[in-house]
């Protein structure tokens, strides 16, 4: 599972960062989080192919987090795209995407599915699920959670020591089922071990609220913007927005393992005063950059 970020400015981009976009593959499936302009030019400078998303989760329709939306459904169409393309985003998001494809003259290449989205569970796969919340923001404004399903690693040794071959066979052990194997019974709980799912949380555009805080808990990663360091924090509230510390307070509330700031206002040359600001009620936070990457 790699997090890649492909844009961690605010409202105006810079020179070193784009506007906001962050790809997260996890085995086949390629989720991107906001689509910012410029997006399909980091997806060409991280190295990773366009293709890989099948997915695309849009907290809301503010231009900063979707300007780059026609640049890659149309790209993707370019490059002969097989699948279907699902797009989740809060209400009205059929009207818009149906309003952008008014304003741009391209051919409708690709299979794109569009799910207006409020609270709870949005997509349920075998092995993770997404689920959203409602923001504080100026317009309806999701925050989103990866969640990994939790899973039985399979000891390998200790069933070859059983005499069990590798094979589909294994699979009810994975769901921690027993199974038999000639003739013998093999109990999951012998031969796995219970491993808990990974989970990443992303907070964008809002101000400090429960449901921050909510779609945050537990984090392993918790993705949380930072507009404005802590001197500026009526302007962050007025605005709708959070400052570092607020970041801070929600991934210290939430319980969150680690926190990796975004979002950054085009004001900030540096991240040090932003980072300090978080650190102060948070101990594990880093800030990210463009094209910058971690495996979870």
């Amino acid at each position: 599972m790699q997090l890649t970020f492909l844009g961690t400015s605010a409202m105006v981009p810079t020179k070193e960062r784009n506007h906001s976009a962050a790809f997260l593959e996890y085995k086949a499936e390629g989720l991107l989080f906001d689509c910012g302009e410029g997006t399909q030019r980091q997806f060409k400078l991280a190295g990773i192919p366009m293709t890989k998303v099948n997915r695309i989760f849009l907290t809301h329709w503010h231009g900063d987090h979707v300007l780059g939306l026609p640049g890659v459904i149309q790209s993707l169409g370019a490059m002969e795209y097989a699948g279907t393309l699902h797009i989740y985003g809060p209400e009205k998001s059929k009207l818009h995407i149906g309003k952008m494809f008014e304003a741009f003259v391209f051919d409708h290449r690709i299979a794109i599915e569009v799910h207006e989205c409020s609270s709870g569970i949005i997509h349920d796969d075998e092995e993770y699920f997404v689920e959203c919340a409602p923001l504080d923001h100026k317009i309806p404004c999701l925050g989103f959670a990866f969640v990994e399903k939790d899973r039985h690693r399979i000891n390998m040794p200790m069933l070859k020591k059983l005499g069990v071959t590798e094979g589909p066979h294994l699979k009810p052990l994975q769901e921690g089922e027993n199974i038999d194997w000639k003739g013998k019974r093999i109990l999951a709980k012998d031969v796995t071990e219970h491993v808990h799912g990974k989970k990443l949380s992303y907070v964008v555009d809002t101000r400090m609220c429960d449901t921050a805080i909510q779609i945050a808990k537990n984090a392993d990663v918790l993705i949380c913007e930072s507009s404005y360091a802590h001197d500026l924090q009526e302007k962050a509230h007025e605005h709708r927005h959070l400052s570092a510390r607020d970041a801070g307070l929600i991934a210290s509330r939430a319980n969150a393992k680690k926190l990796v700031l975004t979002h950054f206002s085009a004001r900030y040359k540096s991240t040090h005063e932003v980072e300090a600001d978080a650190r102060d009620v948070f101990d594990n936070v880093i800030a990210a950059k463009d094209l910058m990457k971690i495996t979870l």
